[in-house]
């Protein structure tokens, strides 16, 4: 178990006058554990409470020969799993539980510990989860660094003839290459109309000269998500086009200029927003700023006019305006991963910005 992260678990509990927590996250599992555990449709849970004891309940099915710094309690299939947790469940006070805790599991535990307020729990974890340490944007920069190679080796594929499938396929094949352990999502690859729908689904398409190309990948590097996104045009482009690249990566410098410790996470989508609307197409940008990502590409902290949370150092979130015209054919988007300093920030991709026109 880390320590480390189990104790600002308990400290925040205490802070909230929340005495006792049930994770079942995989995700946070392993988080606190260091252990990947899918149980399926079976209970598993880590139990804590404010004195920062701890219990795992697992199923049998699951046995762990390698010590995972915490007492296990295992059952069988033919025993009540909730049961065996409600054991070490105190009868009174406030427990929180997990957002993704199924309500069959719940439920039975109000069934048995009525007497006790139960509130979502995942607010704490995934606050914690927020803060990487030193460790964990090493690999976050290990994984940045790498997609930004995939990338660039993606870039001359886009000028060969391939359709948006096909492109996907080679981005895929080089996420392999590269040494990633699988993908952080389903790449988006996709040409000229394409690229005007911010979450386009791959098709047959080819692309054509003049075509604005988005290539929206990321990748696992040592359990740490990796997501950035690069456009780029087939042969020519107009001036139009560049009017709204250059929007693009305007707002891409003050969203991450904004994005330092005492700010709100709203600051930094209005910086990119508001330069958006000042050009005339407001209209056109039709998505959040960012999104927090650690050890899932997608996790909770979102960068958006609706999140007034403060930034804190160890934050690590995407920074990625776009601009979609549907009408035209057109769509920019650049993202960067920024993690936050006690100064300011670190803009963990590296891959070159500028307008890239790719000969045909």
């Amino acid at each position: 178990m880390n320590t480390e992260r189990c104790g600002r678990i308990v400290e925040k509990m205490k802070r909230q006058g929340m005495d006792q927590m049930i994770i079942s996250d995989p995700t946070a599992i392993f988080y606190l554990l260091g252990k990947w555990i899918y149980p399926g449709e079976r209970l598993h849970a880590l139990y804590l409470d404010s004195d920062g004891q701890t219990r795992f309940v697992l199923n049998r099915l699951f046995p762990q020969e390698e010590d995972l710094g915490v007492p296990i309690t295992y059952y069988d299939d033919v025993e009540d799993g909730v049961e065996i947790l409600s054991r070490y469940v105190s009868r009174e006070g406030v427990i929180g539980v997990d957002k993704n805790w199924p309500a069959r599991f719940l439920l039975r535990l109000q069934e048995l510990r009525g007497g006790v307020r139960y509130l979502n729990g995942s607010r704490i974890v995934d606050k914690v989860r927020q803060i990487k340490d030193a460790d964990e944007r090493r690999r976050m920069k290990e994984s940045a660094l790498k997609i930004d190679e995939v990338i660039g080796r993606l870039i001359p594929w886009t000028v060969r003839g391939l359709t948006e499938r096909e492109l996907n396929a080679k981005c895929l094949e080089l996420i392999r290459d590269v040494g990633f352990s699988r993908p952080s999502f389903d790449p988006i690859t996709a040409y000229g109309k394409g690229a005007a729908d911010p979450h386009h689904i791959t098709d047959d398409s080819r692309g054509r000269p003049g075509d604005c190309v988005i290539l929206d990948i990321g990748g696992m590097w040592q359990n740490y998500a990796s997501d950035t996104t690069r456009t780029v045009f087939i042969g020519e482009v107009s001036s139009r086009q560049r009017e709204i690249y250059e929007t693009v990566l305007e707002a891409n410098r003050r969203g991450i200029e904004a994005a330092k410790a005492g700010n709100r996470m709203c600051d930094v989508d209005r910086a990119g927003r508001d330069y958006i609307a000042s050009k005339g197409f407001g209209q056109y940008f039709t998505h959040r700023i960012g999104h927090s990502i650690g050890l899932e590409d997608h996790e909770v902290g979102d960068v958006s006019l609706a999140n007034d949370e403060i930034i804190e150092p160890g934050q690590c979130f995407s920074v990625e305006p776009g601009i979609y015209i549907p009408e035209e054919g057109i769509g920019v988007r650049i993202e960067d991963i920024v993690c936050i300093t006690e100064t300011g920030c670190d803009v963990l991709n590296e891959s070159p910005k500028a307008l890239t026109v790719v000969p045909d």
